[in-house]
């Protein structure tokens, strides 16, 4: 899997890329992550990539002069071109449905970063991005959304999490849609509050039983609404 990220900051990826989970996956070649800096494709002297909006207004906005070469350079590079994300409060909510699908239909993702107060409507007509929002919340940039992507999408790749981990339990997983049941782990015991005995138990299959029961219970009590999805009611 390949990820080439747009942005004004490629700094802020520095220590990102160089930690944990992902900095093992680059090194074992089962992840590639590019950085381009888009004031590389300014063309005067102060690398201006924004202007004020037309029509009046606070802010600067993106400019269709710099967004659209940019995409269109980096889309040249690597073996195919890969699927565009462009990263918007506009776009659709990031789940991990989104996740999955990013993950099983693409090899290579292309992740535009806005700035300021967006990106000229220009830039949407001519690339088609496919449009994602991390949440109905306003981050300063798409630089820590693109990092979440990242890092979900990287989790489903084969070979990245090893042997011994598996994302199948992980709440919001496509295997149950619920929320993780609880985890447990020494001292058996704390400040008076103990392991449930089922779990030191060895039985397999009453394990499993007790951690579906839990998954379902803390669902519905924290997020009944993932119950109403599974179940086929919609608030639509």
């Amino acid at each position: 899997m390949r990820f080439d990220v747009l942005t004004l900051f490629p700094e802020m990826f520095q220590g990102y890329v160089g930690q944990s989970l992902l900095k093992q996956a680059i090194a074992k070649e089962l992840i590639d992550v590019q950085l381009h800096n888009i004031r590389d494709w300014a063309d005067d002297k102060h690398s201006k990539v924004d202007d004020r909006p037309f029509g009046g207004g606070p802010g600067m906005v993106l400019k269709p002069d710099r967004i659209v070469p940019c995409v269109e350079d980096v889309q040249q590079q690597g073996d195919a071109p890969g699927h565009l994300v462009m990263l918007t409060p506009q776009g659709r909510p990031l789940r991990q449905t989104v996740v999955e699908e990013l993950a099983t239909r693409h090899d290579r993702i292309v992740l535009i970063c806005g700035r300021y107060e967006g990106f000229d409507e220009r830039i949407r007509v001519l690339l088609q991005p496919d449009e994602i929002s991390l949440g109905d919340f306003i981050l300063n940039g798409g630089e820590v959304a693109a990092m979440a992507i990242i890092d979900a999408v990287m989790r489903l790749q084969p070979g990245v999490l090893g042997h011994e981990l598996s994302s199948e339990d992980d709440s919001f997983s496509s295997a149950n849609r619920l929320l993780e049941f609880e985890q447990y782990t020494r001292p058996r015991e704390y400040r008076g509050l103990a392991v449930p005995d089922i779990l030191l138990s060895g039985n397999h299959l009453e394990i499993a039983q007790w951690r579906e029961k839990n998954s379902r219970e803390r669902t519905a009590q924290r997020r009944p609404d993932l119950l109403d999805m599974q179940n086929g009611i919609s608030d639509d």
